[in-house]
Order: structure tokens, then sequence, then C-alpha cells
């Protein structure tokens, strides 16, 4: 496990990962009473949240942006397995230094988090939603960053601000929209779907089928709900599948294309640097 805390202005910046082959929990709590915004990546780690004889608990973490207000006797509890991998990164700063944030951003989170900022509770969760694509590419460079000492400190500050504009901004659009809570269960099956089948996804009616909801709400929606939609999504989680792949060196170009359903090794490419700004063969240099 690593766990780097960083100070960038008023705010507390956590990035933690964690891996291991074996079950194991990765407890983390606070000193002082704090509202953050919790950035997950890729791992889709389980999350179960304590506070006196309550809890609350989440299955489904990948990419998702969760807002809350927590005190000394709030407890996070990670789950960490070999399939469930943490990366986490969590924005925090106190409600005393508030009106010291620069670019009104103190504003923004009195108005968009106003539960936030008057708890009543040890533990009060705020707005949560799915990262947009542009969200969750912030966050894996945060994850994959090579930077050192200072340009480290530029990246980080320059990366958590983006960040947060994002979510204030992201946070608008999503406050407009008002899907059931069942219906949101569907559409979050229908993004692991996606997810565990990138090279031979269902088409939209046959997803449509597999949820339980029809082709129109699915559409509207999940686009709704993730900022993107349904084959746009699938597309950028391709793209960032076969990015880390050849990070990685788990395979060779061509291999890596195949594996997240390109059959043409020069639309892969095309895809993949209109995406990322550089072709895939750059990242072997």
């Amino acid at each position: 496990m690593t766990r780097d805390i960083i100070d960038i202005n008023d705010f507390t910046i956590l990035v933690e990962t964690a891996n291991s082959k074996e079950t194991t929990l990765d407890f983390c709590s606070f000193d002082e009473p704090l509202i953050a915004v919790a950035f997950y990546g890729k791992g889709n780690v389980d999350l179960t949240i304590k506070y006196g004889e309550k809890e609350k608990a989440f299955k489904h973490t990948k990419g998702l942006a969760l807002s809350f207000y927590a005190d000394e006797r709030v407890e996070f509890v990670h789950s960490v397995s070999a399939n469930k991998p943490l990366e986490c990164i969590v924005i925090a700063t106190s409600i005393k230094n508030l009106d010291q944030l620069p670019n009104q951003e103190g504003e923004l989170f009195g108005e968009m988090l106003h539960s936030l900022v008057n708890p009543t509770d040890h533990y009060v969760e705020g707005p949560s939603f799915f990262m947009t694509p542009e969200m969750q590419s912030i966050v894996d460079q945060v994850f994959h960053s090579q930077y050192e000492g200072k340009a480290r400190m530029l990246f980080f500050r320059s990366q958590m601000t983006t960040l947060l504009a994002h979510f204030f901004g992201q946070l608008t659009l999503v406050s407009e929209i008002t899907i059931p809570t069942e219906e949101r269960k569907q559409l979050e099956l229908a993004k692991d779907i996606l997810s565990q089948n990138l090279s031979n996804p269902p088409s939209l009616s046959e997803l449509s089928l597999q949820i339980g909801l029809n082709t129109f709400k699915l559409k509207k929606n999940f686009k709704g709900l993730f900022g993107v939609p349904v084959f746009k999504y699938l597309q950028n989680e391709r793209l960032n599948t076969a990015n880390l792949i050849l990070r990685n060196q788990e395979m060779t170009i061509q291999e890596a294309a195949w594996h997240v359903g390109y059959d043409s090794l020069s639309s892969f490419s095309n895809a993949f640097a209109k995406k990322f700004g550089f072709r895939p063969s750059e990242i072997r240099r």
C-alpha cells in the first residue's frame, strides 16, 4: 500500500493505492472534520463507511466521484483483493478553511454542497456520480505520473484544480437529472457489461434486454448519469484499457488492439492518437 499526503493551499490531497493477492482491509480516518471529494480509479474496490452504529457500503466504486463530510469518528474501510485493487484520490478541506479558498471555491462548496457545510451527523454523504471520461483521464494520469519533487507538486496542483472544476461542472448537470434508484442500478449494470465485454460488446438492443430497460431510457439516462453516450463510453474503456496494457508491456500493439475489440490496427492507432495525443508505438520508445 502507498499513501501520499500533499498539502496544496488549504486543500489536503490524499493519493492512495493498494494491491493484494488475498483479501485485505485498508483503514483510513481523518484527524479533524473535513469536507471532501473522493475519486476512485479503475480498481473497483469495495468501500464501507462506519460511524457509530451506522455504516454505508459501496460495492461499485470504479469511476465514482463521492462527496462527503466526515469527522474524527468516521472510519473508511476498503476491501482490497487481487481483482479489486485500490486507487483513490481524496481532495479535502476543513469547514474553517472554506472562506480562505482561492478562486471562489469556498462559495462553490457552500452553494453546491450545502448539506456538507452544515452537517447533521458524524458522516454526511453529498452528491455522487460516475466520472466523465475527462475526469477519469485526470485520475489515471495522477496514478501513472512519473514526476518527482517540485515538478510533481506543480503537476498535482494543476490536476487537482482541474479535477475539482470538472466535478462542480458535472455536479451542475447531474443535479438537473432525476433518475430513480432502481434505474441507476440498471445503468450501472449496463456499464459493467460493456466494461467486461470490450472485445465483443452487445448491441444497444441486446444491452437493453440484458438490463431490463428500454433503449430510449438507456440512451438518454446513460449519458445523463455517466456524461457520455453508451458507445462513446465503450470506446473510452477500450482505449484506456489498451493504454494500460501497453504501458505495462503485457502485449504487443496488435494483441492489445485485438484484446479490446479492434480488428484494424490502423483504426486502433488513429483512435488512440485522437484520444491521447500520441500513437501506441510511441509508448514503446
